[in-house]
């Protein structure tokens, strides 16, 4: 027997000794230390005021999983909800904006929601927790948002208690969807739900056959939402975008995610002189699409001035009722001939495709990571709303060291 022969064998009593069992399946990784047998959750137990509370940790099914948390955004959504309790969910656990790892698994969890392996390691998101409809699917080309769906961070309160990610643990249970992104780092992660609604919106918006590779498009709105619109926009080609809001601060960065110029509405009075900007700002066209992305009644009023004949808009800063907006339906969408299509939430398959664009941003080096401006412990999980509520930076995270 040669050397080679020798080193062959040697390599295979390594892969051999690396196997479970004597079979053809990995050994697991270990997580990260013991896990605890109580954990805390940030339970919002009356308006503005959320308690640290210490519940047992369940024992778990053989279909569901516990993740130690990483890190949450705060969504407008939870800032509501603070704030006003619109949803009458209080006690609850928010949190929806979340990433963590694995730290114990059920027997039956073998893949994610789209066929990939899961480990005990691994860093995972979660998307909803389906009810019996057969429309929602990962592979349906007869889309369906996702919007009928149950959602941790929005779940009333129960036995379990572990059902948001303002925590420390957050126990998924058997119908949920998680995806396995392991290859994101933490911010991308964290970036992962609110990049989500925003690539549906596109998807929403090519659906009318107008947004083009070299169309001029206008997003009104440079918080979160619109920045993360125009940086998908740009990572799709698309070059000629305007970016509309009344933060200079905001407006600048807008430039840095991929808008070529910029208009701040607060020096315009009225609609006509606002539409004359945006025009200007294209070189003295109006837009060929429009993303609209304040949840302003009359940010939407304002918006089909900024649109050519023929145009088209995707509506989807309405994630609540903000109230009624006023438009002249001859002037602004017949006479015009506007297309116009609502986005709201997202489908499974938009999820998968936020992986593949937060890659492609990085690649491009647009700063998605500069999109968290601020970060607090969960000890500071009221501060860290209130700051949301102050509209004080753009994306606020709650960060588990």
């Amino acid at each position: 027997m040669d050397i080679n022969s020798v080193n062959v064998e040697e390599i295979v009593k390594q892969v051999l000794s690396s196997m479970q069992n004597g079979d053809s399946a990995p050994v697991a990784k270990k997580p990260a230390g013991a896990i605890p047998k109580t954990a805390r959750v940030a339970m919002l137990t009356q308006l503005e005021k959320f308690e640290l509370k210490e519940y047992p940790i369940p024992p778990l099914g053989d279909d569901d999983i516990l993740v130690k948390v990483e890190g949450c955004g705060v969504c407008g959504t939870d800032a509501h909800e603070f704030k006003r309790d619109p949803f009458g969910m209080i006690p609850v656990a928010l949190g929806h904006e979340g990433t963590g790892e694995i730290v114990a698994m059920g027997k039956n969890v073998k893949k994610d929601s789209a066929g990939k392996p899961l480990n005990i390691g691994d860093k995972v998101v979660t998307c909803m927790i389906f009810k019996d409809n057969p429309d929602i699917t990962m592979f349906d080309l007869n889309k369906q948002n996702v919007g009928g769906a149950d959602v941790y961070g929005l779940l009333p309160d129960d036995d379990i208690h572990h059902n948001g990610w303002f925590a420390d643990y957050i126990f998924v249970r058997k119908g949920s969807s998680i995806f396995n992104v392991s290859d994101l780092d933490l911010d991308s992660r964290i970036l992962i739900e609110p990049c989500a609604v925003l690539i549906h919106a596109v998807e929403r918006a090519k659906t009318t056959g107008i947004l083009k590779f070299n169309s001029r498009v206008v997003v009104q709105g440079c918080g979160p939402i619109g920045l993360i619109c125009i940086a998908i926009l740009r990572t799709m080609g698309i070059e000629n975008i305007v970016a509309v809001d009344g933060d200079e601060k905001r407006l600048a960065f807008a430039k840095e995610m991929g808008a070529d110029n910029s208009v701040n509405f607060k020096n315009f009075k009225g609609q006509e002189e606002l539409a004359k900007g945006v025009e200007a700002a294209f070189g003295g066209y109006l837009a060929d699409f429009a993303f609209q992305c304040t949840g302003s009644p009359v940010g939407h009023a304002n918006i089909y001035k900024f649109i050519r004949n023929g145009g088209g808009l995707c509506e989807l800063g309405f994630f609540i009722n903000g109230g009624d907006a006023t438009i002249n339906p001859h002037f602004d969408i017949c006479a015009k001939e506007i297309t116009t299509v609502g986005s709201w939430v997202y489908t499974l398959r938009d999820y998968a495709t936020t992986f593949d664009f937060l890659k492609r941003a990085k690649a491009i080096g647009l700063p998605m990571e500069k999109l968290i401006t601020h970060r607090y412990p969960l000890e500071e999980i009221n501060e860290a709303l209130k700051t949301n509520l102050a509209m004080q930076g753009l994306k606020i995270a709650v960060i588990n060291k």
